[in-house]
């Protein structure tokens, strides 16, 4: 028997954790829960059963861990330390600055039922969040660097989405090319947010919205937009079908720092994404830290975790054994 994983709600990073399920032969699909009709949802994986979120405690013995796919601006601060009482929960939350926040919330809830409760895994924060720990210890004097895109934020999106007069939405992050250069470039250039990455949103407005007030909101959104240089282009689903159908994304971290007695040698370290589908990637990480969730927890861990927490060995399939002989 496999590791049993619920998956809450059936969007693009539900249906990425399915496919993601497949792919691991120690884990199976339990179920979807969702907060739609059960009766209208389609999965994909004929063993498993569609349910309604309502119904979740009903089905808690069952499952191994939870992984939420909720969106970071009102589910998951919500949806995560709800569900972490009752389950090894997993979830993508991805706004930076609230993160300690949330810990701190999903932490009480998970400690209370003795569960491990996995927040901000995906690949930012996530692998990329690894990548800069990992540069940081490495070269202590140096320069951190995070550039994100060209492409699809899902959290983003998802932001523009909840405002009032939105249909649908995508919202590209664009790294600058001159700031990505000179950071190669070992030339420590001093950064600000605005000189980093810009942003462009394709939005498609409700019949008679209000479009000037849509894009004051989008532009003036804390943590989101406010801090960077946005253009708003309205279009029709048509052309955002058409046009804007895929999720791609990727990034680059990187860490410029020094070595030496006169610190006369520099060092560059840098780590890059470029992914065809940012929530089936994002879910392809989630699935293994759902494995170390499961196996923390059964080591009797609990309490709120992020990736810092998770040795290497606790994501894998292989045994330590294989690790050793074929990794290291």
């Amino acid at each position: 028997m496999g590791i049993k994983i619920g998956i809450l709600g059936y969007g693009n990073l539900g249906r990425g954790v399915e496919c993601a399920i497949k792919q691991n032969d120690d884990m199976e699909l339990y179920g979807v829960f969702t907060r739609r009709d059960p009766g209208s949802v389609s999965i994909l994986t004929k063993e498993a059963g569609v349910y309604s979120k309502d119904d979740l405690l009903k089905h808690k013995d069952n499952m191994d861990v939870l992984i939420i796919c909720g969106g970071s601006a009102t589910d998951l601060p919500k949806m995560t330390p709800e569900y972490a009482k009752d389950f090894n929960v997993i979830d993508s939350f991805d706004t930076h600055a609230r993160i300690p926040e949330h810990f701190a919330n999903v932490d009480k809830a998970a400690k209370e039922g003795g569960k491990v409760a996995m927040i901000s895994v995906g690949w930012d924060p996530g692998m990329f969040s690894l990548n800069r720990a990992y540069a940081n210890a490495i070269l202590p004097e140096g320069k951190d660097y995070t550039f994100w895109g060209k492409g699809v934020s899902q959290g983003h999106s998802d932001a523009i989405r909840r405002i009032e007069g939105v249909e649908d939405a995508r919202q590209y992050t664009i790294p600058v090319d001159k700031a990505l250069t000179a950071v190669r470039n070992g030339e420590n250039p001093e950064l600000g947010t605005r000189d980093k990455h810009t942003r462009e949103c394709f939005v498609v407005a409700k019949e008679g919205a209000d479009k000037e007030r849509i894009r004051q909101e989008i532009v003036t959104m804390p943590n989101y937009f406010d801090e960077y240089d946005v253009t708003v282009h309205f279009i029709s689903k048509e052309e955002l079908e058409r046009d804007h159908k895929g999720i791609p994304h990727g990034g680059f971290v990187i860490r410029s720092g020094v070595s030496g007695w006169n610190k006369e040698n520099r060092h560059i370290i840098e780590y890059s994404l470029k992914l065809d589908s940012n929530p089936e990637f994002t879910s392809s990480v989630l699935i293994a830290y759902a494995r170390a969730a499961y196996r923390m927890n059964r080591e009797g861990m609990s309490g709120c975790k992020t990736v810092f927490d998770v040795a290497p060995a606790y994501l894998c399939r292989e045994s330590p054994e294989y690790m050793r002989a074929h990794m290291l």
